[in-house]
């Protein structure tokens, strides 16, 4: 696949076909997401030019090989395998209704079942948070900035990098808020709670306006930098080595549940699109003390006595 593809969705007249395919397909998407997808595709072209496949002319049973390639050959998980047949599944989906061929392989194409942890999901608890937030705001306000915008407001770590000191000047409502362009570059506004606008202010300092977050040398800070930010407070705090940025998102969507927040909230507060995914933060959905028998219950009561 040509790099004209990760670098502009401009028509080219030397593009193959399938190059024209990915670029409709890929028409609307930015950031990580576009770079994912791309990165998907280019794994499938050029298995299907090893192969002797146009990438368009392949069918169901080609597209099952590819499975196998993935699994045996790569050594990719269950998700990766299954993410990467999601994004086969988009393609193809525009492929067709752009006409460019017949009908998608991907209808029976078998997607591996993903077995969700749900122990592994649930981040850290409230006094570990509380913890690693302290020790963030004592090492520097940019520390503290960056993991209260996680760990306090859900912020994915690129959203969080992304902040400009201007996204945070305004208010609605009667509430300062925090603007920002979610995934998929859905505009978002969240209320900044004393605490969180506090630490936001002392990291922008004397600035007005640009970039909230730098490293240490002065560059802005990126995915990367970031990552390395939350291991090093981890370690300082003494918390689990795996602590990771997404760590923060899931401790901040769980502590919302946690905190009595209703599952429509918890699901405006984490922007999920289903609520089938707020519903996997929920650490407490298997206790018995409230399970919606007793209310029902409770309620009938006077009727059927």
């Amino acid at each position: 696949m040509s790099n004209t593809i990760a670098i502009s969705p401009t028509f080219s007249p030397g593009m193959s076909e399938e190059e024209m395919a990915a670029l409709a397909f890929l028409a609307g998407y930015k950031g990580d997401t576009r770079k994912m997808y791309i990165a998907d595709l280019r794994i499938f072209f050029e298995w299907c030019y090893l192969n002797g496949l146009k990438p368009l002319d392949a069918q169901r049973v080609q597209i099952e090989f590819f499975a196998r390639h993935l699994e045996e050959d790569r050594g990719n998980g269950v998700a990766a395998v299954r993410r990467r047949l999601g994004t086969l599944k988009g393609f193809f989906k525009i492929a067709e209704a752009d006409e460019r061929i017949n009908r998608t392989p991907m209808t029976f194409v078998r997607l591996p079942k993903v077995i969700w942890d749900e122990n592994a999901a649930m981040g850290l608890d409230r006094q570990e948070l509380g913890l690693l937030i302290r020790v963030a705001r004592g090492k520097s306000p940019t520390d503290g900035a960056l993991i209260i915008l996680m760990g306090m407001l859900g912020l994915r770590v690129s959203e969080a990098t992304n902040v400009q000191i201007e996204d945070f000047s305004g208010s609605k409502d009667g509430h300062r808020v925090l603007r920002i362009l979610g995934k998929g570059g859905k505009p978002s506004t969240i209320p900044l709670p004393v605490p969180v606008l506090r630490a936001l202010e002392e990291c922008a300092g004397e600035r007005t306006e640009g970039q909230l977050l730098f490293t240490d040398l002065g560059t802005k800070m990126d995915r990367r930098s970031a990552y390395r930010r939350v291991k090093s407070l981890g370690k300082r705090a003494g918390l689990p080595a795996e602590l990771h940025p997404h760590t923060l998102r899931h401790a901040a969507v769980t502590g919302v549940l946690d905190a009595g927040a209703t599952l429509r909230d918890a699901q405006i507060f984490a922007r999920h699109a289903d609520v089938r995914m707020t519903v996997r933060y929920d650490r407490n959905r298997g206790n018995l003390d409230r399970h919606a028998a007793h209310a029902l219950s409770a309620w009938l009561a006077g009727a059927a006595a």
